[in-house]
């Protein structure tokens, strides 16, 4: 719920207030970087991807978009951010296109120590996925559930996992990756 003070910035920010603007940007800021941290983008791309995000929530005001204010105003605009994160991880080729992979590891905020995979209403693509993850190596099972699953930076699976550079985490990922895109392509369908 709303809080009392979100209340009035936001009426304050109606009314065209600099210092409202300058408060819930201030306000807001930290908290974004420290969200959007677990998706692996440095602190620069992060900062210019909380002030798009602050644009949008402000533009949104300023149009007549937004005229009631329902949840706190940190929640706005980390759903806001959420969505350019997403599209500029696309950006950069760090996500994978597939549908599948990205519904089951990126929004689905459960440890996958806790997925009951023998679960009857795994769909036939999710079946598959379990079964071509499942004939992967051990590292490659390792790195992928660290970086989609459980959202650990490069230098968090980097100190994780012993490896001596972010480049070679990196490679790995890649082939990884690779390897299970091709897996899945060659499926029986």
């Amino acid at each position: 719920m709303k809080q009392p003070s979100d209340q009035l910035l936001f009426d304050s920010l109606k009314n065209g207030s600099e210092t409202a603007f300058t408060a819930v940007y201030e306000n807001n800021r930290s908290l974004f970087l420290n969200f959007g941290k677990k998706y692996g983008l440095d602190d620069d791309t992060l900062l210019d991807i909380y002030q798009d995000t602050y644009i949008a929530f402000f533009e949104n005001i300023a149009n007549g978009r937004l005229v009631e204010l329902k949840s706190n105003i940190s929640t706005y605009l980390i759903s806001i951010g959420k969505y350019k994160i997403l599209e500029q991880l696309r950006k950069n080729s760090k996500k994978i296109n597939s549908d599948i992979v990205l519904n089951l590891t990126h929004e689905a905020n459960i440890d996958i120590d806790t997925l009951d995979l023998d679960n009857e209403e795994l769909s036939k693509e999710q079946k598959e996925l379990q079964l071509n993850f499942e004939m992967l190596g051990e590292k490659c099972r390792k790195i992928l559930t660290m970086f989609y699953y459980k959202n650990y930076s490069i230098k968090q699976i980097m100190a994780a996992s012993g490896y001596n550079s972010e480049n070679v985490v990196k490679s790995q990922k890649s082939r990884c990756l690779k390897t299970l895109k091709d897996a899945m392509k060659n499926s029986p369908k």
